[in-house]
């Protein structure tokens, strides 16, 4: 998995691409604590280069819900491929975000 991250219009997004799977997801967990921890206040996810996730990423995610809501930012997802979207839905876990079909789509969103 690699995660590279930009700003977009006062956006910081997060693109992450390959596997978010028991070995990588705390490298995830770290980069969008510490993401939130820098003062990012909207945070994106641009999982379009998402191949798997398994339950260990769906805990990073749950995890970086958590600490956004506790710090007031707000982190929405983008470019979720059809079979991770279906882990979100068979998990619940699409009621914690706000999921857009494109970056272009949730950078408009944000304002």
């Amino acid at each position: 998995m690699q995660i590279t991250a930009s700003t977009e219009n006062g956006v910081t997004v997060l693109t992450v691409v390959g596997r978010m799977d028991t070995n990588t997801s705390p490298e995830a967990e770290k980069i969008i604590s510490g993401q939130i921890d820098a003062g990012a206040k909207r945070l994106l996810l641009d999982l379009s280069g998402l191949e798997y996730m398994s339950s260990a990423g769906l805990r990073a995610l749950l995890l970086g819900a958590k600490k956004s809501k506790a710090t007031g930012a707000s982190l929405a997802l983008c470019g979720v491929r059809p079979e991770i979207k279906e882990v979100l839905v068979v998990s619940g876990f699409v009621t914690f975000f706000r999921i857009h079909a494109s970056r272009a789509e949730a950078l408009q969103a944000a304002g």
